[in-house]
């Protein structure tokens, strides 16, 4: 497999490489599934301390099998270690320090979560103050809860140096150790009982996920029977794992079960391998698809707004569950999803939808500044 890092950039003011619509589609299909996931199967159970999340996997039998496709962000981390690989040749082309170039990045994605995270607990805090409400805290947690990839994708942004000196010392073998660290690691939590032992996974997990973004294009060249052999392995992985009872076969938390995501196990590094064979096996009729003028403009746009969707997306679900509790006149939400919980889907993706694009253009004018006018130029006497 070719060096991931090669050792010299393209010279500056060469013409751009052309742009990989199949990366922004699939950084904008992760973004959408996790966004529509959250609006359509979160279940608000309200109880005398306040509102607490679930979601249908836990009462449905075999509906957790969909996560090995739904449950993206090995694919979106993956995608991201490809992006910033880019990016990063693009400005050393241009002279940049790789530590400036670290902390623009980092600067550029916490801003908006911070921003975000203050106002919701700023008005947590007045709220629960002004009206004596003990249930606020836990409501603001909810909805700034998926923040938390956004904090994990700022400790990946932050190693970028240690990724780029793994990968240039000992290349693919790096992969093969910080799998092996995500065994032991396992064996510690599931058998030795060390459970905070199990958050060293956060980064070995996702940033062996990142990693792998950085042989993006040597995936892209190799042959179809290697794309095939990564999807084949990395099935037979989750199931080898899933169905050894080791490991609960959802890939997304569900209450009462030990969770796949929260740290993540082994099984989500078989799904990086699942995840990422099957986008590959794909590629040949998606980019046909991708041609199209229709699908194209689709998937700028989302790219486009895909992070302030992200960052936005429980803040207009909230408002979106609120107006929906003031119309039905109750709090209460079935907990076990009946037909027409299951109908009802469409219209929650929609109130949320709905909710969340005022919220994203009032804090895009909010931040956006208004170029200085130019000063006047006085004619020479």
């Amino acid at each position: 497999m070719p060096a991931p890092l090669p050792q010299r950039a393209s010279a500056p003011g060469s013409p751009p490489l052309e742009r990989d619509r199949y990366v922004d589609f699939l950084r904008a299909f992760s973004i959408l599934v996790v966004v529509v996931w959250h609006w359509a199967f979160t279940i608000l159970i309200w109880g005398p301390t306040g509102p607490t999340a679930t979601s249908p996997l836990g009462f449905t039998s075999g509906l957790w099998v969909l996560t090995w496709l739904f449950q993206v962000l090995p694919l979106f981390f993956y995608v991201g270690g490809y992006v910033h690989l880019r990016a990063w040749q693009r400005a050393r082309a241009r002279g940049e320090h790789l530590g400036h170039f670290v902390w623009r990045n980092i600067r550029k994605l916490s801003l908006p979560a911070l921003v975000l995270a203050t106002v919701w607990i700023g008005l947590g805090l007045g709220l629960g103050a002004a009206f004596n409400l003990e249930w606020v805290g836990r409501a603001v947690l909810l909805v700034i809860s998926p923040l938390w990839f956004i904090g994990v994708y700022l400790v990946l942004i932050a190693l970028i140096p240690v990724w780029f000196a793994l990968q240039r010392r000992f290349g693919v073998v790096a992969f093969v150790w910080m799998a092996g660290l995500v065994v032991v690691v396992d064996i510690l939590r599931f058998r030795a009982g060390y459970e905070g032992l199990a958050y060293a996974n956060m980064v070995l997990v996702w940033g062996l996920a990142f990693q792998a973004g950085f042989y993006y294009e040597a995936l892209v060249r190799a042959s179809r029977q290697l794309d095939a052999a990564l999807m084949w392995a990395g099935l037979f992985g989750l199931v080898g794992f899933v169905f050894s009872g080791l490991y609960p076969g959802s890939m997304v938390g569900v209450p009462g079960e030990t969770s796949n995501m929260a740290p993540p196990t082994l099984c989500i590094v078989a799904l990086l391998a699942f995840q990422v064979g099957v986008a590959e096996m794909a590629r040949p009729g998606m980019r046909r698809w991708l041609d199209r003028p229709g699908p194209r403009r689709a998937v700028e746009v989302i790219n486009r707004f895909a992070m302030p969707v992200f960052l936005f997306h429980t803040t207009g679900m909230a408002i979106g569950r609120g107006l929906i509790y003031a119309w039905n006149g109750e709090l209460a939400e079935k907990t076990a999803p009946d037909l027409v919980w299951w109908l009802e889907r469409p219209l929650y993706i929609a109130v949320s939808l709905a909710c969340t694009l005022p919220v994203i253009w009032f804090f895009g004018r909010f931040g956006h500044r208004r170029p200085t006018p130019a000063a006047p130029r006085i004619a020479a006497a």
